[in-house]
């Protein structure tokens, strides 16, 4: 193992630095010449690619984003772009890969892996949507940014006596929604692994009212549905003012949280471990706090089991 390249595909997420910088330091450290490939799969179709000393990684474990930059390459799913991709990687006589992202990034690379590249896979999204592992490099970091705005927005909705409906992010995942819903004390959240019942959600309201509630913080995330639809099949059942916020891209960005910037750092280390060990074709994740790794195509072939117990406590408490 003597020249790896690193990669960051897909969605940026808080807490890539750290996992970025691990992987180059971590390999100089252990003598192997660390190649940087800038955009993700795009960059190895384009050969833009450039060698990682240790000032590359200098100053960045702190920075939102990833300093390699991300995109999306559908290039890279077609017969003739994967074959540019393995091109590079035989010019740059890249002996094995470190891709840092989710799902689709990793889908990428078990296609390299069965090309016969040695590939590692650590898992950086905000959405925490994969199933073999507890959590994702990101969803720390985006987790307490909802928050911080559910802090924010409560303010507003108890001064204009308004219920407000927050959309977050997560594709079809809910965990951003329920968790931060449950952390920040929301009245309901709606998730796509739970039927919504849109009277249901009228009726808390009203009981809420009934009581002398003046506000209400709806959580829900995008794969559930629409914020503005939502509301308006709300406001069929009861007319009282409701508006939305949909947090987009700011879930994305800020600096890291600590445990982001730890996971970061521990995966990052033990890629290149794995690499000169000879573990290759695996993905990274983490167990009761342990870091650990499983073969690529069994991960992805897991389905990812629903906090049922914590859906079921956001609603105890928020009667």
């Amino acid at each position: 193992m003597k020249t790896i390249g690193v990669l960051t595909s897909g969605g940026d997420a808080p807490g890539m630095n750290a996992a970025i910088r691990a992987v180059v330091r971590y390999g100089i450290y252990n003598n192997i010449n660390v190649l940087g490939i800038n955009k993700g799969y795009r960059g190895l179709i384009d050969n833009d690619i450039e060698k990682m000393d240790l000032s590359s990684v200098a100053d960045i474990i702190h920075r939102g984003g990833t300093t390699l930059g991300t995109a999306r390459c559908e290039k890279f799913m077609t017969k003739e772009g994967f074959q540019e991709a393995l091109e590079t990687i035989r010019y740059r006589d890249i002996d094995g890969i470190v891709v840092i992202g989710g799902d689709g990034s990793f889908r990428g690379a078990k296609e390299l892996s069965e090309a016969g590249v040695k590939t590692i896979g650590i898992p950086g999204t905000i959405d925490n949507d994969l199933a073999y592992t507890d959590y994702t490099i990101g969803f720390s970091t985006a987790l307490e940014t909802i928050l911080d705005a559910i802090s924010k927005i409560r303010d507003t909705s108890s001064s204009h006596e308004r219920t407000i409906i927050m959309e977050v992010m997560g594709r079809n995942c809910g965990d951003l929604a329920l968790y931060s819903g449950l952390a920040g004390g929301a009245e309901m959240v709606l998730i796509p692994e739970v039927e919504i019942n849109i009277e249901e959600v009228a009726e808390k309201i009203t009981q809420g009212m009934a009581r002398g509630k003046k506000h209400s913080i709806i959580m829900l995330a995008e794969g559930a549905g629409d914020a503005y639809g939502i509301r308006d099949q709300i406001n069929e059942y009861i007319g009282v003012p409701i508006r939305c916020t949909v947090l987009g891209y700011i879930q994305r960005g800020g600096t890291p949280v600590s445990y982001d910037r730890l996971l970061g750092s521990r995966m990052g280390a033990n890629a290149v471990e794995c690499l000169l060990n000879g573990n290759n074709n695996v993905l990274l994740g983490t167990k009761n706090g342990k870091i650990f790794d499983m073969d690529i195509e069994e991960a992805l072939n897991m389905k990812k089991k629903f906090d049922d117990k914590a859906f079921e406590l956001t609603k105890i408490l928020s009667i």
